[in-house]
């Protein structure tokens, strides 16, 4: 929620969302630290928390005086400068709901000591297993019952006041431990707790693992996360499902010992790192279906072998603060190893292959200082040798996968927002070869290698393409046009420049600009382009609200909207606020052309609502890309003056929307919902 909200105020980049991932972990490793050092105030430990809950609330009620809500920032919280956001993104999230969460962060270990207080015979391990139960139904409900019909002030009030029904339930809690400590205390009862856990203390070589196996869980789901949703499929809310398995191992791992079996998840994770590795090897060829189901199966597996093995090392409740304080770290470490050092350190997703062989010598590892009894020794021998094979199976694959990993690949990048690569390609109805920019699955732009055909616009970009259309029919054209665009690629658009015009494009990722601008001799169509050449590294939408700012209005004839040739679309370019900012940039007559082609989401009603509110007129281009190194596309372009779309070639082109109704809800940045876009 809270993620969303400040999303448009950074631009959307995938850094916002990583940023905030991170504050999270941070503060859930801080929260699991003030519950172990807080157990340890035995006299005090009650009011010391009873003191933070009432404070959390005080700061609550004060925020929502000046807010909408207590936890959403009012807009004078926007940063002026968001060039580097890290800093402003955890001041605001520590502002906003830093208090509140960090108490949250607290609850599950604090409740289940206090639980084995009062409950000493029952194992409160389980609550844990509970608690999970929870996130788990939070994280399937939000996109399907709350994104959809509540806004995002809406959505922090009913939090805050969640909040304090928590809040109160806590205190409760608190003056019941109080009132049992005390007459403990008049009734001379000794309070040391008798459980079903060894309470022998944890040593070093446990409390390591502990950290080994929460880093390698967390590492494998991140992991995963990325390449099923850059390589494998582009599908909104994919993400979620990767997650969901994640919560669903440490629910059954920590209900009970039933749920996990070395000797059956061993020979699991050998049969899963077999399929996988077709997986790694053939890639496409085996389908998204199957791709799909075989990873979610590994991560799985793996997620069990990590999470049960941290059920078994896990030690008496005496000793449970701190154990969720080290599986925390080990956590945190894991998503730092996967946010912000693979991103420098691989040009690849070789975290993935690398978090199979972490999990394999693990296991290894496990069976040589934590044995299990086997009755036969054909078992003993079965082990020992599929333990040989996994790490021997899972080297050789990060091996061929490193080396491997794209044939074609002339040259691959991966920065803070992703992984592009450059692959030389060759069709049959293709006159020469071509050289593509690929960001994971998704083509950024074509150009074919023979000189004679360099300068023919390809891809989304063809003339009979929306935006194609839009530029060589516009009336100011060999006068000298003015045309931004928001997205790069590899500058096709630039191929329609004449002599006096000026083409603006913005663009997030600094590696696609070099590519561009003719890193490497592989692309050249901003070098060859006839008009007056700019390129703006950063976010589309806060480049243009910067130079509003500064006065420096643009005055666009033709603004380009392409950011949407993937299936995972920025949803703060497509919004009212992001719309109301492009007209203040066009000119009267101008024409904005939107990009929404999308294999999963319907972007044509969302766009005919906002041109509606604005009074635009519009028109639906759908080329089928029969041009030479043409693609499939999908453009929709929206004028204030009817009569500048009102061109024959442009009328014999467009979709037939007459009867076209849309009564979808309008977006905006407190509001979207891509469920009722779904394909």
């Amino acid at each position: 929620m809270i993620g969303k909200y400040i999303l448009p105020w950074f631009g959307g980049t995938p850094a916002v969302w990583s940023t905030v991932m991170l504050f999270f972990q941070v503060l859930l490793t801080g929260g699991y630290a003030y519950a172990h050092w807080l157990i340890g105030k035995e006299r005090r430990r009650e009011i010391i928390h009873l003191v933070l809950i009432c404070a959390s609330i005080v700061l609550m009620l004060v925020l929502s005086l000046v807010w909408k809500s207590p936890v959403t920032p009012g807009a004078g919280w926007k940063p002026a400068n968001t060039d580097f956001p890290i800093w402003e993104i955890f001041k605001l999230l520590t502002v906003s709901v830093g208090l509140p969460f960090f108490l949250l962060s607290t609850n599950s270990p604090l409740m289940q000591v206090w639980f084995n207080k009062i409950y000493p015979e029952r194992s409160p391990y389980k609550l844990y297993a509970l608690s999970n139960v929870g996130s788990m139904v939070a994280l399937l409900s939000y996109p399907i019952l709350i994104e959809p019909y509540l806004t995002i002030q809406r959505q922090g009030i009913i939090w805050s006041l969640s909040y304090f029904l928590f809040a109160a339930l806590v205190l409760y809690g608190v003056i019941r431990t109080m009132r049992l400590k005390k007459y403990l205390n008049n009734n001379q009862v000794p309070v040391t707790p008798v459980t079903i856990e060894s309470k022998i203390r944890p040593d070093k070589k446990s409390r390591v693992l502990w950290i080994m196996l929460s880093a390698c869980a967390s590492i494998i789901l991140l992991a995963m996360t990325s390449f099923v949703t850059q390589e494998v499929a582009v599908i909104p809310f994919l993400w979620v499902l990767p997650l969901s398995i994640y919560l669903l191992s440490f629910i059954l791992a920590f209900s009970s010992e039933r749920w996990y079996s070395r000797q059956i998840y061993l020979v699991l994770f050998f049969i899963m790192l077999l399929y996988f590795s077709w997986v790694l090897l053939l890639g496409p060829n085996l389908g998204i279906p199957a791709q799909l189901a075989i990873s979610m199966v590994t991560l799985f597996v793996c997620c069990m072998i990590c999470h049960g093995e941290l059920y078994r090392l896990r030690p008496s409740p005496e000793y449970l603060t701190s154990f969720y304080f080290i599986v925390s770290v080990g956590g945190a470490l894991g998503g730092i190893l996967v946010n912000f050092v693979a991103p420098y350190i691989f040009k690849g997703y070789w975290e993935l292959p690398l978090s199979l062989v972490f999990c394999s010598l693990l296991l290894l590892i496990l069976m040589l200082f934590y044995k299990i009894r086997l009755r036969f020794r054909l078992l003993f021998i079965l082990n020992n040798v599929l333990i040989i094979c996994l790490v021997s199976i899972s080297v050789l694959i990060t091996y061929w996968y490193i080396n491997n990993m794209y044939k074609n690949t002339l040259v691959s990048y991966r920065n803070f927002y992703g992984v592009i690569h450059v692959v030389e390609k060759e069709e049959k109805e293709w006159p020469s070869p071509a050289y593509q920019l690929l960001h994971g699955i998704t083509i950024h732009g074509v150009q074919l290698e023979e000189k004679s055909r360099r300068q023919l616009a390809t891809a989304y970009y063809n003339k009979d393409s929306g935006v194609g259309l839009a530029i060589l029919n516009h009336p100011d054209r060999g006068n000298g046009m003015s045309i931004g665009v928001c997205g790069l690629g590899i500058g096709t658009l630039a191929v329609y420049g004449q002599p006096g015009d000026r083409y603006r494009f913005y663009e997030i990722n600094p590696a696609i600009i070099n590519l561009a601008q003719g890193e490497g001799g592989y692309f050249s169509y901003l070098t060859d382009s006839q008009a007056h050449i700019e390129v703006v590294q950063g976010d589309a939408r806060i480049s243009l609200e910067k130079e509003l700012a500064a006065g420096d209005k643009q005055n666009y004839d033709i603004l380009v909207l392409d950011t949407f040739s993937s299936d995972s679309i920025p949803v703060h370019l497509i919004d009212l606020q992001a719309f109301e900012l492009y007209l203040r940039h066009l000119q009267e007559d101008g024409i904005l052309a939107v990009h929404i082609s999308n294999s999963h989401l319907d972007l044509v009603p969302v766009v005919w609502k906002l041109a509606d509110h604005f009074n635009m007129t519009r028109v639906l281009i759908d080329d089928p890309g029969r041009d030479i190194a043409a693609i499939h596309s999908i453009w929709m372009l929206l004028s204030s003056d009817p009569y500048l779309l009102n061109v024959s070639i442009i009328n014999d082109r467009s979709s037939p929307m007459k009867n076209y109704r849309t009564n979808i809800r309008m977006w905006t940045d407190d509001y979207s919902n891509l469920f009722q876009i779904l394909k």
